[in-house]
């Protein structure tokens, strides 16, 4: 129980900080990407204005000045574009243009082949009047800045593993210092509760075995005095059935092997029916088996029909005159499924998740689940679970209820 719960925790504490690093990561690169992007785009607006100071208009075309060497402007992994008025290429130079029309746009982007393309475009006005006489357009490679952000990504998705490791190794740590005192007082507290029942059993027995006499000769024992020996005896019996619970509960509980044999369910629950078919008849209950498929799995055989005798219990002492119990075992690929139906009063929907807990009981249910010691529910799960199983339950007031045990059936 308390590894899974560590493996939760720990599972929780990565799932937290591998979300938080990854914003983190995340924010880093955007705000990267962008800071490298704007330095670009300055860059390409430095050149273009450069190159747009070296034009001239003459004979109503647009040229560089005679003096001016485009080559020594531009880098190799840049390129210039001249543009006239409507659009048509004048010149260019670079291995890094862009090849698609003249766009008035400030800045794009353009993927190519091998890597993409940023280019910036520039109006080109005349000296006197402020005409626009052309444009020029800047390009650059981005397969520095490319680089750059892989070896960025590389970097924080390193950094990332990394820290989640060490985080792996701290949280193990961490979780097992915080679980341990819990741990023990449980620990403590299941010993408590074993070794108390179990003292609890010789005083019983004593009760138990001196009312019995004592019923056994009532010569002289005034009637009334009877009655209240009958109510001790009850009592006691009550309190030999919890102490035996509670017991149960306690070793089941520990992290033990249990007496795993080949078991034939199909018999076991042929047994149970026919063990409680008189109580079913002294109730007026039809008690129904569906028991069709022989079943076969791998489980301890007294825990088992233990399970399902707290689920036909609960079921012939709350289902009232006149109903039915229906007890139906199939197999459903590698798991057995056992289901006890009984037509009873029926659970609240905001109490079916509580009535696996240990002793807990509903007000306004009592006299549905009245009448034992409150823990059968809870050790038919505990057993079930250390089978691998588990219980579910569906139920409607007025109606009735269905246990369904879900059990593997070649090993747990």
């Amino acid at each position: 129980m308390f590894e899974k719960i560590r493996s939760r925790l720990l599972l929780s504490y990565l799932l937290v900080m591998a979300s938080i690093l990854s914003i983190f990561a995340i924010g880093v690169r955007l705000i990267f990407a962008r800071s490298l992007t704007y330095q670009l785009t300055e860059k390409l607006t430095v050149l273009g204005e450069g190159a747009s100071a070296n034009t001239e208009w003459e004979n109503g075309r647009i040229k560089f000045d005679t003096d001016f060497n485009v080559q020594t402007l531009i880098d190799n992994n840049q390129g210039l574009q001249l543009f006239d008025t409507n659009g048509n290429t004048i010149f260019q130079q670079g291995k890094f243009v862009l090849a698609i029309p003249l766009s008035l746009s400030d800045t794009v982007q353009l993927p190519t082949a091998k890597n993409r393309i940023q280019g910036i475009t520039l109006p080109i006005s005349e000296r006197e009047g402020g005409k626009v006489i052309g444009y020029i357009r800047v390009s650059q490679s981005l397969e520095e800045i490319d680089e750059t952000l892989n070896k960025l990504n590389l970097g924080l998705g390193s950094g990332i593993l990394i820290a989640l490791i060490f985080s792996g190794v701290g949280g193990v740590i961490l979780t097992r210092l915080a679980m341990q005192p819990i741990e023990e007082n449980f620990q403590s507290l299941k010993q408590f509760t074993a070794d108390a029942s179990h003292e609890f059993r010789s005083p019983l027995m004593a009760i138990k075995s001196n009312l019995a006499v004592a019923l056994k000769y009532p010569d002289g024992m005034r009637e009334s005095d009877a009655e209240k020996f009958q109510a001790i005896a009850s009592a006691a019996n009550q309190m030999t059935q919890l102490t035996e619970d509670l017991l149960l509960l306690a070793r089941t509980d520990k992290v033990v092997s249990i007496n795993k044999a080949p078991v034939n369910l199909t018999v076991v629950l042929e047994n149970l029916v026919q063990l409680y078919q008189s109580r079913a008849e002294l109730k007026q209950i039809s008690l129904k088996p569906q028991l069709t498929e022989n079943i076969n799995l791998i489980g301890d055989l007294n825990q088992l029909t233990r399970l399902f005798t707290n689920l036909i219990q609960n079921a012939l002492h709350y289902t009232p005159s006149g109903g039915t119990v229906e007890i139906t075992a199939n197999r459903l690929g590698s798991y057995c499924i056992v289901s006890v139906r009984d037509t009873g009063v029926g659970i609240a929907p905001e109490h079916i998740k509580l009535i696996f807990e240990r002793f807990w009981r509903a007000d306004e249910s009592r006299s549905y689940w009245s009448g034992g010691s409150g823990l059968g529910l809870a050790i038919a799960q505990t057993i079930a679970q250390n089978h691998d199983g588990s219980i579910t339950v569906t139920s409607q007031l007025g109606v009735g209820s269905c246990f369904t045990v879900k059990l593997p059936c070649n090993s747990f």
